[in-house]
């Protein structure tokens, strides 16, 4: 059992069984919270069904992007749940050095290997007052995964090691545009 589960609204978050009773919505535990592009990225969205937006030189795509001599990776930044087996990520993008970057693609089609690298946040994360981008490490992800970014220091890195509350996950759903608290009430 989990310390969590003594929790009503974490109870009623995870059982998929349940309709709120104000609007019948259903929850079926932790979702993540992904962004399309870094927040460096002035184009506009990847066209639905698009594998890639090209405007002159800047590229975005799923995973990779560019934007003038920057280059970016998608990954994940990931913060354990307190009281639960649970994980919350963000799909996140990190600025990395160009030779990463090639390292990187270059390993994502067998001809090498990318060991990680420094990089910095490229988008900023709802509920967290980070007002600029915050050093970070990215590391391989496991076999056909996206890669994870470790932040150095500060309320991100403290909360990556140590987890969230699951009051901080509702405040990050509501910072999001997601506000679910009023859903999980008795």
């Amino acid at each position: 059992m989990n310390l969590l589960d003594l929790d009503a609204r974490w109870r009623r978050f995870n059982d998929e069984d349940r309709a709120c009773p104000c609007c019948g919505r259903q929850f079926n535990g932790v979702f993540d919270i992904g962004f399309d592009h870094p927040d460096a990225w002035s184009h506009g969205p990847l066209p639905e069904g698009e594998a890639e937006l090209a405007v002159g030189e800047d590229k975005l795509g799923t995973d990779l992007c560019r934007i003038g001599d920057d280059r970016f990776i998608r990954c994940l930044l990931s913060l354990p749940i307190q009281g639960s087996d649970e994980v919350f990520h963000f799909g996140i993008w990190a600025l990395v050095p160009a030779p990463a970057f090639y390292s990187y693609l270059d390993a994502c089609f067998g001809e090498g290997t990318f060991d990680g690298c420094e990089a910095l946040t490229a988008n900023a994360l709802p509920s967290f007052d980070e007002g600029a981008a915050l050093a970070a490490t990215l590391v391989p992800g496991p076999d056909g995964q996206r890669p994870r970014l470790l932040v150095s220091d500060g309320p991100l890195s403290e909360a990556q090691d140590k987890g969230i509350s699951f009051d901080h996950l509702l405040d990050i759903y509501a910072a999001s545009g997601a506000d679910i608290r009023p859903h999980l009430a008795g």
